[in-house]
């Protein structure tokens, strides 16, 4: 599908945008590679239910370099996150 995947830490937080600085940079030296706010609810969900989850996100804003994509880059992103996940969800058994 031409996506480059990039597999790392996910930090799960109430707190999508924190003013302290020093936050972000600590969770940086940790190898997060992003903040979201769903994942380890849908997470926990699964495993209550005896069931499988995975967590595709599209990110959009850059929180350490201040960066954020155009809308329209937001449409196609999400779009083709959208049918990656779609296309994954039809091969699982």
């Amino acid at each position: 599908m031409g996506i480059t995947p990039a597999v790392g830490n996910v930090l799960s937080s109430d707190i999508f945008y924190n003013d302290d600085q020093s936050v972000n940079d600590s969770w940086a030296k940790m190898g997060v590679m992003a903040v979201e706010m769903e994942a380890a609810a849908l997470y926990m969900n699964a495993a209550r239910a005896g069931k499988k989850a995975l967590c595709i996100l599209t990110v959009f804003d850059h929180i350490l370099q201040g960066i954020s994509i155009s809308p329209e880059e937001r449409q196609t992103g999400f779009r083709k996150m959208m049918e990656l996940a779609l296309n994954t969800a039809g091969k699982v058994e």
